[in-house]
């Protein structure tokens, strides 16, 4: 299925887990509470520096999941959702630091850790920023974009959790199609060079 919009993208994610996420079994602790509203939105981004990309901002707007390993966008606080926002970028400097990872893309990698770190984090300003969907899968940030892939990410250890948030929400939440064919993902500048 493809979609022409975020919105009717989210949308469709929305009704999913209307239909699937809440039932015996699936996940406890789980609720879906109303949509986010502009103003809490509003709060959100402004208080983030990001904007929602739009199948995801969609999906939140119509249903809100809470508990579990969902961010809580409405009552966590902006401290809280920043750590879970800044989980993808500090993953790769902890790989920089602990573990000598470097990208090729950054040059030479300084002796110093310390340097390289810096030198990292610097570089990973510019790259798209991932916002979490659910625990470790995360979607890139970016009002006017839709249909990117779902990436778990831990570290550099990162991997396609769903072609888009619909293909994201029915594996996860539902069940993985072994028959579903295969799609070229979108690209993710930088985060693809992880895969």
């Amino acid at each position: 299925m493809t979609f022409d919009n975020g919105a009717t993208l989210g949308a469709a994610a929305a009704d999913f887990l209307r239909r699937h996420l809440i039932r015996p079994g699936v996940r406890d602790g789980v609720a879906l509470e109303p949509g986010l509203t502009d103003a809490e939105f509003a709060e959100v981004e402004e208080g983030l520096g990001f904007e929602f990309a739009d199948d995801h901002r969609a999906l939140l707007a119509e249903v809100l999941p809470t508990g579990g390993s969902w961010p809580d966008w409405r009552s966590e606080t902006l401290g809280t959702l920043r750590g879970q926002c800044d989980w993808p970028v500090d993953g790769v400097l902890f790989d920089v630091e602990e573990n000598e990872f470097w990208h090729e893309s950054w040059g030479v990698r300084p002796s110093d850790d310390g340097e390289a770190v810096e030198c990292a984090k610097e570089h990973l300003a510019t790259v798209p920023r991932m916002i979490p969907v659910f625990s470790h899968r995360c979607l890139p940030a970016g009002r006017g974009t839709f249909g990117n892939p779902v990436l778990s990410m831990y570290q550099t250890d990162i991997i396609y959790y769903g072609f888009d948030l619909l293909d994201y929400v029915a594996a996860e939440f539902y069940v993985r199609d072994p028959q579903r064919p295969w799609r070229t993902p979108k690209p993710i500048a930088f985060w693809d060079d992880l895969l």
